[in-house]
């Protein structure tokens, strides 16, 4: 029977791809990837415009070593500068958050860098949404090649005004670090807490992320952990100190199984790490 587990399953195969349940990551690996995506997580949550968290993750899916899943409330046909800026400084948060806890960047963030580059590019050049060269196009659409473009066309801008979209470019997208950084060092409890609870938890859902950013504990929110102790085998029965004479067979029952306690417990197998 389908259930709400298999088609969130389902989706998030479409979304992020396959749980890579055999890649092994190390200690140090899986706590950066937390730190990383609930840096993600945070700035998304306290930006107006960005889209709110739906779950954050430190299992491997696809080509992904960890995840974080925004999803809008409502579908959108326009895309406001405002939003534009927002979802920029979300994507670049995992990055952000790796400066201000390691002091250190990773390759982890090289696809969100290509996003926001691709972003602010398209605000620039296709969007007019720089205040500094105008509500303008600059070259030619060549993501519709079908429709008559041309791939070789010569630039329609001049080298200066090159070297301004260049700046402006790199403006927008150092502006939105930056708000992610501030973001990011406001709350730095926050994020040092849940991402160690990502840690261990490695899946937060909407409403747990939630719970723990209104101060809830883990405790609270997860509930009390069961710790589950190992089988141990019986003890043995004492001999008797005084052994004047035979002790009586126990006489089986039916329904029993036969054997002392002693028996049973030297034939338990020890317990195997999965």
């Amino acid at each position: 029977m389908i259930g709400q587990d298999e088609l969130e399953e389902g989706i998030m195969r479409v979304i992020a791809g396959p749980e890579k349940k055999t890649r092994v990551m190390s200690e140090k690996e899986r706590k950066i990837t937390a730190y990383h995506e609930m840096g993600h997580a945070l700035v998304s949550h306290f930006l107006e415009h960005s889209d709110p968290v739906h779950k954050i993750s430190v299992i491997s899916r696809g080509q992904a070593l960890g995840y974080t899943i925004s999803m809008p409330q409502e579908d959108r046909f326009l895309t406001t500068r405002a939003e534009l800026r927002d979802t920029m400084a979300m994507t670049l948060g995992g990055r952000a958050a790796e400066e201000l806890v390691f002091g250190e960047i990773t390759t982890g963030a090289s696809n969100d860098l290509e996003k926001v580059t691709a972003t602010a590019k398209q605000m620039v050049m296709r969007f007019g949404m720089s205040d500094r060269l105008g509500p303008r196009v600059f070259g030619h659409d060549h993501g519709q090649p079908f429709l008559g473009r041309e791939f070789s066309a010569e630039p329609d801008y001049s080298d200066e005004i090159a070297r301004e979209i260049d700046d402006e470019v790199r403006r927008i997208i150092e502006s939105a670090h930056q708000r992610a950084k501030e973001i990011l060092t406001e709350h730095q409890q926050d994020l040092i807490k849940i991402s160690e609870i990502l840690v261990k938890r490695e899946t937060i859902e909407k409403e747990e992320f939630l719970a723990l950013l209104e101060g809830k504990s883990e405790q609270e929110v997860f509930g009390a952990e069961v710790e589950v102790k190992p089988e141990l085998p019986a003890p043995p029965i004492a001999p008797d100190r005084a052994p004047e004479r035979e002790a009586p067979r126990p006489i089986p029952r039916p329904g029993l199984a036969g054997g002392t306690a002693e028996m049973r417990g030297s034939q338990q197998k020890p317990p195997r790490l999965s």
